[in-house]
């Protein structure tokens, strides 16, 4: 019996020890994550579309700009104000492309660390998403940036990136403890991409649609981590809400989530906020002119949230307001992108106006054609005016110019289309364009925008000008008084063969034109986007370095020299040129 109390004592004995040891452990937990209680505020701060604008001045004039260096001086003064634990800044996208600097250090320097995955560090950025000029750059870019930042504890978002095995390329998502608060932010890239881009440029990846793939991931996540707030940043624009557009997805989404408090979009440069019932809306517009705050305050009475308040807010960015500390840190950066893109490369014998492409055959378009059809040795060439309203002035060139004439890292494809297929993309390009004049006298799909969303109170297209495809190697003229199907007559092809709609032609274009991007291959010429690789022939460098090394050979360029890629015009002279006139002065 003695023997079995013994026993029994150093069991009891064991017990005990291991309830202790548990009461222990389960107060040391509750004292590290005790309820909430009282108000907690949460600064959300966001840039998107900044497009390469990174330093405060160009490369050339010297003059002022908005830039990522006044962004810091706004986004410091925030943290100072309400305490850098209380601040998130997010990036929504289009980060590594559109300015000689992107440029520079995606394809120049290549060896030492990428400027801005340091100018991200250096501005403490939380989270940055992907967008789809992020992935135009190509995977040597965006995996060597992606690693970058992933070092520095930056995670590159885009969730609905997804890999053959279902798992995402990028990061999707990631928790932050601000302002006392949990915070999730999740990020996803835009849906379209496959429609603009070229397969190799994102070989390893398929794209949702962020209806309804982030809602599905929204519940998963707050599940998993139990939030207290949620952040969700799209590449998409905001688009009408109807849920047709797959590129402007962003006003379903602002509708439709639950469970979200603050949604950020970006991809159509509108500086846009909204207010919702319980979510917020915030679209910076782009190239860092403004600074989005979204404030979320939340209320806890001993754990429970009795209320909840949301402000968003655009930032005005004024340009003059430079952190003078980031400009000098960054300085030799600046000096090695502007030695680069100072660089002569030619001569111009007389001035060349972009606008001048939308008026009918111009220079500039000229020069363009001329390069993709010698080049590739295509039939016939399309292509739009890239650069809606800028000056190159005769004389000397710089590569900087390059980025005036051709702003985009486009590659060059060949195509086989018919000449039926070449005659209907060109009637949906021109009517795209133009309109049937009636008793408005407008020639061009313009309208008066002059709403804060659009920043402008003067004229502007209706569609994107980047679909404004007009062709090459061929005569053709587009008469303004028919409709769309009617309005195109096609004459010659240059070398003299009579254009044939059952004939087959090598048709030169860009690799976003190419896979799909304006819709003109398969609304236009009818070709599904399955049936777009079958045609594809040929595929070529990046266009603007095409330029460079053309007007490199040919030292100058003139009208003369680009002469010979055919001609078009606008018809009846009479009704379109007096309607041009009139139209012109409202755009420019």
């Amino acid at each position: 019996m003695e023997h079995k109390f013994k026993d029994f004592i150093c069991i009891f004995a064991l017990i005990m020890k291991r309830i202790s040891l548990i009461a222990i452990l389960a107060s040391t937990m509750f004292a590290g994550c005790s309820r909430l209680d009282g108000e907690y505020t949460l600064h959300i701060l966001s840039t998107n579309d900044v497009h390469g604008a990174w330093f405060d001045t160009p490369y050339v004039d010297g003059a002022v700009r908005p830039s990522l260096m006044a962004v810091n001086t706004y986004v410091d003064s925030i943290r100072a104000a309400a305490g850098r634990d209380n601040v998130l800044l997010i990036d929504a996208g289009d980060c590594l492309q559109g300015d000689n600097a992107t440029y520079y250090y995606n394809y120049v320097d290549t060896v030492d660390e990428h400027l801005f995955s340091r100018l991200a560090s250096y501005m403490g950025y939380d989270a940055v998403v992907v967008g789809n000029h992020d992935v135009e750059t190509g995977p040597a870019v965006y995996d060597r940036v992606a690693g970058e930042l992933a070092r520095k504890g930056i995670p590159f978002m885009a969730g609905n990136a997804l890999k053959a095995d279902g798992k995402a390329y990028f990061p999707e998502y990631k928790l932050f403890k601000r302002a006392g608060l949990k915070v999730l932010v999740m990020g996803y890239t835009n849906p379209n991409i496959p429609a603009w881009l070229d397969k190799s440029l994102w070989p390893d990846m398929e794209f949702e649609s962020l209806l309804p793939f982030v809602q599905g991931r929204v519940d998963e996540l707050r599940a998993k981590t139990n939030p207290d707030v949620v952040v969700v940043s799209v590449h998409s624009g905001t688009g009408k809400g109807d849920g047709e557009v797959l590129e402007f997805q962003g006003l379903d989404l602002f509708k439709s989530l639950k469970g979200v408090d603050v949604l950020l979009c970006s991809h159509d440069h509108a500086p846009f906020v909204k207010q919702g019932d319980g979510i917020c809306l915030v679209n910076t517009g782009s190239r860092a002119k403004h600074l989005g705050q979204a404030t979320v305050t939340l209320r806890y009475d001993r754990g429970r949230l009795v209320s909840k308040s949301l402000k968003p807010e655009l930032l005005d960015i004024d340009a003059a307001k430079t952190d003078a500390k980031m400009k000098a840190e960054f300085a030799p950066d600046f000096e090695k992108v502007k030695a680069f893109t100072l660089k002569p490369v030619g001569r111009l014998s007389e001035d060349m106006f972009t606008k001048d492409a939308f008026a009918g055959q111009s220079f500039y378009m000229d020069l363009i054609h001329k390069v993709q059809l010698s080049e590739s040795g295509a039939d016939i060439s399309f292509s739009a005016p890239l650069t809606v309203n800028g000056k190159l002035s005769k004389g000397e060139l710089v590569f900087n110019d390059m980025f005036t004439l051709y702003p985009y890292e486009n590659s060059l494809c060949v195509l086989s289309l018919t000449g039926r297929e070449i005659k209907n993309y060109l009637e949906l390009s021109y009517d795209k364009w133009i309109r049937t004049i009636g008793p408005d006298g407008h020639i061009f799909n313009i309208s008066e925008r002059g709403s804060e969303r659009y920043g402008t109170s003067r004229w502007s297209f209706d569609f994107p000008s980047f679909n404004f495809d007009s062709a090459a190697g061929v005569d053709y003229t587009v008469d303004v008084t028919r409709p769309m199907g009617r309005r195109v007559k096609m004459g010659n092809l240059v070398d003299g063969r009579k254009f044939d709609m059952d004939a087959t032609y090598k048709v030169a274009m860009t690799s976003y034109r190419a896979a799909g991007g304006g819709n003109l291959l398969s609304d236009g010429a009818g070709l599904g986007r399955e049936e777009l690789t079958s045609r594809l022939i040929a595929r070529y460098p990046e266009i603007r370095d095409m330029i460079y090394k053309f007007i490199v050979a040919h030292e100058e360029v003139s009208p003369a020299l680009t002469r010979g890629v055919g001609h078009w015009s606008f018809v009846p002279e009479s009704v379109a040129a007096p309607a041009i006139i009139k139209d012109m002065a409202l755009l420019f």
